[in-house]
């Protein structure tokens, strides 16, 4: 009997402590898993940036010029609101060109400012001395009107005891007209002689007649061309000065003249 009572008492007691083991071993097991970390929140996104101002290109043309020349700027500008070059030129649009005149060699600076920030860009043009002008050619010898008188005057010729002023007088008085008033522009207080002249037949007394017909004559044709009166004399000389002394007609129509000489 107290066998049997060791024997299930044993037999209670390992039932026990199976039980007890199964129930620890339960226990551990059933423990859950952490929960997954969670994700983390997106960062916001940055406001983007404003766009830096940019000088695309600012060039000159030509980059050397004489004074008195004319170069011309040209410029390119992106991202710029308040676009200006210096030296007299001032605000100016984001694309352009503009005509310059320097004096002197000047560099021009564009300055483009915009939110983002501020660009710049220089070119500079030379500027030189015109080369100097040649010197004037030496003034020419002035000739006195004297002079013009001995060396282009046209003597008039008359017909024999005529003062009339026929057709080859009158080409000659027209050339001498000519003369006489560029005489007298270049020198106003030049004065003419007009000299009537006859040929050695007749008396002297006739002649010296005849030869102030032919001055006078003469005075009047270059008067109706324009020439002055007051610039203008006369005088007869007759037969007393012939340039000529043959006994032949041909010498006597070059002593049938009227002479012009420079006044006294």
């Amino acid at each position: 009997m107290h066998r049997k009572m060791r024997t299930l008492g044993a037999a209670v007691f390992a039932v026990a402590l199976v039980l007890s083991v199964t129930a620890c071993k339960k226990k551990v097991a059933a423990a859950p898993p952490p929960p997954p970390p969670a994700a983390p929140a997106p960062a916001p996104t940055p406001a983007a940036a404003p766009a830096a101002a940019r000088i695309v290109n600012f060039t000159v043309e030509p980059r050397s010029i004489q004074r008195g020349q004319a170069a011309t700027l040209a410029w390119q500008v992106a991202n710029a609101t308040d676009i200006a070059i210096n030296n007299g030129v001032g605000a100016v649009q984001a694309n352009g060109n503009r005509q310059i005149f320097p004096a002197n060699t000047t560099t021009y600076t564009l300055t483009a400012r915009g939110a983002g920030g501020t660009d710049t860009r220089s070119v500079t043009v030379e500027v030189t001395a015109p080369p100097a002008p040649p010197p004037p050619p030496p003034a020419a010898p002035r000739i006195s009107g004297a002079d013009m008188l001995s060396r282009e005057a046209t003597d008039a010729l008359f017909d024999y005891d005529k003062s009339d002023i026929r057709s080859d007088a009158m080409q000659a008085l027209t050339r001498d007209a000519d003369l006489l008033k560029r005489i007298f522009a270049a020198d106003p207080s030049f004065s003419v002689m007009l000299e009537g002249n006859c040929d050695e037949r007749g008396s002297a007394e006739y002649n010296l007649g005849l030869g102030d017909r032919r001055s006078t004559s003469a005075k009047e044709f270059l008067v109706q061309l324009g020439v002055p009166a007051d610039k203008l004399r006369t005088i007869s000389y007759g037969k007393d000065r012939p340039v000529c002394t043959e006994t032949t007609e041909d010498c006597y129509q070059r002593n049938r003249h009227v002479h012009l000489a420079p006044g006294q």
